[in-house]
């Protein structure tokens, strides 16, 4: 289903709610923790690098907005217990969650299977889908306590039409896009909305790496995509639910 990057969003349109944004700290998280903060949402930022995490955090208070919560996690060596003390201090901290983005991942390198090095394998697999699975589900009680709750699983054009030699990314994002057409089957009738997303090419480091030779500039910044992810935190995307969404 495509949807289109034109929403207009109001300064207080997602006051009160909490949303959890992974990777928040550079790229399209970065952009997406900016917008929603804007929006009035408090956003905890997650993410490895608590550099970049304070950089993003002093732009979004430098500008004015929603003060967001620092929450430093290196998804590729986070074990249960990390995710179980994130439900806990987010339980305790907010009694809620409104929100999940899963938006951090790794591409590794571009190689046939054949030749791909198993040490890279587990690591996107474990940041792009064993992070996600485990995060979902500590969070998941905490989502029930909000009354409206949505999960977003960022996708790829790759995660959907297999393309050679993009080997564990592409594996990876097929598995969450499947991760999220079963949840949002069995949580149809609760308070918590899925998605996969797929917002297409943009100006990121991540694109610049698979891509040395593009012509960078032709692509947006991700600062021009990010309002469609508050238009699907909000109100107005209410009826979406276990659709494939792609950004035009």
């Amino acid at each position: 289903m495509k949807i289109s990057n034109d929403y207009k969003f109001t300064k207080d349109e997602l006051k009160e709610k909490i949303i959890l944004v992974t990777g928040a700290n550079r790229g399209f998280g970065r952009a997406i923790t900016i917008d929603l903060a804007k929006a009035g949402a408090t956003v905890i930022m997650l993410g490895r690098d608590l550099g970049s995490l304070e950089d993003t955090y002093d732009k979004v208070v430098k500008l004015n907005y929603q003060e967001p919560i620092l929450y430093p996690l290196d998804l590729e060596g986070a074990t249960p217990e990390h995710y179980a003390q994130l439900a806990k201090d987010t339980l305790n901290h907010f009694s809620k969650l409104d929100g999940l983005i899963h938006n951090a991942s790794i591409v590794g390198s571009l190689m046939p299977i054949e030749q791909y090095d198993l040490k890279l394998w587990y690591s996107i697999l474990q940041i792009n889908l064993n992070a996600p699975f485990m995060l979902t589900q500590f969070l998941m009680p905490v989502l029930k306590k909000s009354s409206d709750a949505r999960i977003l699983f960022l996708s790829s054009d790759v995660g959907r039409n297999a393309k050679a030699y993009w080997g564990g990314y592409s594996v990876s994002k097929f598995a969450i896009e499947s991760l999220s057409k079963i949840l949002s089957e069995e949580l149809e009738n609760t308070n918590i909305r899925i998605n996969s997303f797929d917002p297409g090419p943009m100006r990121t480091k991540m694109r610049s790496s698979v891509y040395p030779t593009e012509n960078i500039n032709n692509n947006p910044p991700p600062e021009y995509k990010s309002k469609s992810v508050v238009y699907l935190m909000s109100k107005a995307s209410k009826n979406l639910n276990g659709e494939q969404l792609t950004l035009v």
